[in-house]
């Protein structure tokens, strides 16, 4: 029977279920049912409160917007996790079931990636970005000093290889991190991957680092032991001056360095 003719009976049960891939791994299923379903090799568990609350479809360049929202105390999305950033920017799917024949339809009605987390009390609520947004994004690039590629990507071309190092973590202060044997300024704008510990899987962005010891733009979302596992990738300050002498990529530099700037039209004869 087609999608049509199942909507087209005259009585129709339908329970949502939703399809939710983290970033690092990790895939749920959530159902509206009153009990658990299994459809395509993922249990799709029953989480009451978890409702729909707007899917809105047009001919906008915002493409398909949704709202999930549902209660914190679900198992499988903890309050922690989401203050965390553990769901920040993972794929979803919002599918429509029959209630007593599970899978027969499977309908999509929103595909996208989680956007931003609201909380309220003991509620929450996350925007489902949709595919089409990214015909909202800029045509060009616009003009910058600074290069606009990130380090090791497909604009900038560095060769990543001998750039990342795994290390053991020593006593962690605040946004200090005690690490042995850095090179100072090497992990500068880089970034530190939790592998260990109650923070595995999450990413941190590093402001600094000396010999001994990495500096995080924040503190890690959660407590951290002496001896944790974790990855430096090192960064790159985005300046000519850098990619060239350090890293001899001036050839892919993304950015204008020597355009003149706004001031040009201030400036007088002895400035």
């Amino acid at each position: 029977m087609s999608v049509v003719e199942r909507l087209g009976e005259p009585v129709n049960t339908l329970a949502f279920c939703w399809r939710i891939a983290r970033r690092d791994g990790v895939t749920i299923g959530l159902t509206s049912h009153d009990r658990d379903l299994t459809i395509g090799g993922l249990r799709y568990r029953a989480a009451a409160g978890m409702v729909p609350s707007a899917i809105r479809s047009g001919m906008g360049l915002d493409g398909e917007d949704s709202d999930l929202a549902g209660a914190l105390s679900s198992e499988a999305i903890s309050e922690a996790d989401l203050m965390a950033g553990r769901w920040d920017g993972a794929a979803l799917e919002v599918r429509l079931t029959q209630w007593e024949e599970p899978g027969a339809l499977w309908l999509l009605l929103a595909r996208g990636e989680m956007g931003a987390v609201a909380r309220k009390g003991q509620a929450f609520s996350a925007e489902l970005i949709g595919a089409a947004a990214v015909l909202g994004a800029a045509v060009a690039p616009a003009m910058s000093p600074d290069c606009r590629a990130a380090l090791g990507d497909r604009a900038c071309r560095v060769d990543m290889a001998g750039r990342r190092r795994v290390v053991t973590v020593g006593v962690v202060e605040d946004a200090a991190v005690g690490v042995a044997g850095l090179e100072p300024g090497a992990y500068a704008f880089g970034t530190l991957r939790w592998m260990g510990g109650a923070n595995a899987g999450l990413m941190q962005a590093v402001v600094d680092n000396d010999a001994a010891s990495v500096t995080l733009a924040d503190p890690p979302a959660f407590a951290v032991g002496a001896g944790t596992l974790a990855m430096l990738t090192e960064g790159c300050d985005r300046q000519v001056a850098t990619c060239a002498g350090r890293f001899g990529n001036v050839v892919n530099f993304r950015g204008e360095p020597y355009l003149p700037g706004m001031d040009l039209l201030t400036r007088y004869p002895g400035a």
